[in-house]
């Protein structure tokens, strides 16, 4: 199991490759869609599930220093709504997400991506102009096929996976999962 598996699943699904299609026609800057987005569709099919998960919401991160209202992210909701308004759309920068947590500035989206909670949500993709997908996971996605949800050290808060596991209802979900502190 690898990165090119992944690729080879989102290709497969017609409802992620069209709202990859859709985010891709706002043209941010270092962008993709991230965390569950990937992460649901990987433990749907190590579960053999014979359909998707439905999507809470689809996270688009982008990076713009240059921009960092929050109004700039509403204004691209609505873009996105108005191009697919069947998909539930969050649009974050991650340029100014670090101050949330107190950190440095990230230097991009996978550096902000890093300090996600879960190591198995710090994982997006994105569609590049020449159709081929890109995966941006700067923790790796080995631990994606380990049914595993597990603690990321450098978010340093245990207690929000244990309780983000909870109110998402994961395990009950994907019940092959162990959670790992």
């Amino acid at each position: 199991m690898s990165e090119q598996q992944i690729i080879e699943w989102i290709a497969q699904d017609d409802q992620r490759m069209a709202a990859l299609r859709t985010a891709r026609t706002l043209a941010l800057n270092d962008w993709c869609l991230a965390a569950g987005f990937v992460r649901n569709l990987v433990w749907d099919r190590l579960h053999k599930h014979p359909q998707n998960t439905p999507l809470n919401d689809i996270d688009v991160v982008y990076f713009n220093p240059q921009e960092l209202s929050a109004e700039a992210d509403k204004l691209y909701e609505q873009r996105l709504d108005a191009l697919a308004p069947h998909l539930p759309w969050s649009v974050k920068n991650q340029a100014r997400m670090h101050v949330k947590y107190g950190r440095e500035p990230y230097r991009s989206s996978s550096d902000a991506i890093s300090y996600w909670v879960e190591i198995e949500t710090a994982v997006g993709v994105r569609l590049n102009d020449n159709d081929k997908l890109e995966l941006v996971a700067p923790l790796g996605v080995e631990s994606l096929f380990d049914f595993t949800i597990s603690a990321n050290p450098k978010h340093g808060a245990p207690a929000v996976l244990l309780e983000r596991a909870r109110t998402k209802n994961w395990t009950g979900i994907w019940p092959s999962l162990r959670i790992k502190i």
